[in-house]
């Protein structure tokens, strides 16, 4: 630099080479992850929405098949909930947590196995598939022990 330019601030540096791409890609990921979010955000309340009115519209004699179409829904909605939660935590550190994944993985095993078990269910599952669901709830649930006993507390 010469004496006749301006030294530039600390503020007003421009970004080259490979930290300018970088500060793009890390602000092209937020945006579209923040996108990610709202459209998750957006199917959870439609399903949660359209799970009600169809139970809410179900002639009273078929309230055990509403409501297990009803618990199928929410439960849906709770691991999108999950997945959109965990959208968040990496949005606030830019690093991915295990628990959130881990909780979406049991309420999915848990949702499945509440599916092939319920009355009249289109898809039925042998001891064979069913013991394998159950040791799915213990190995996650013992995931979920490990990692909240392995990592710090951090405030959400």
């Amino acid at each position: 630099m010469t004496e006749a330019e301006p030294k530039p601030s600390a503020g007003h540096q421009r970004w080259r080479g490979i930290s300018g791409l970088i500060w793009i890609l890390e602000h092209a990921q937020d945006a579209v992850t923040v996108t990610v979010g709202i459209v998750l955000i957006l199917l959870a309340a439609t399903l949660l929405i359209s799970g009600v009115a169809d139970f809410a519209s179900r002639p009273g004699g078929a309230l055990s098949a509403s409501a297990s179409t009803l618990l199928d829904r929410a439960l849906l909605v709770l691991i999108l909930v999950e997945i959109v939660h965990t959208v968040v935590l990496s949005l606030r550190t830019h690093h991915l947590a295990a628990q959130p994944f881990i909780v979406v993985g049991l309420v999915a095993v848990i949702r499945r196995i509440l599916f092939v078990l319920t009355p009249g269910a289109k898809v039925q599952a042998s001891p064979t598939d069913l013991g394998l669901l159950i040791a799915m709830v213990a190995v996650f649930i013992g995931g979920l022990i490990a990692v909240s006993r392995l990592t710090p507390d951090q405030e959400d």
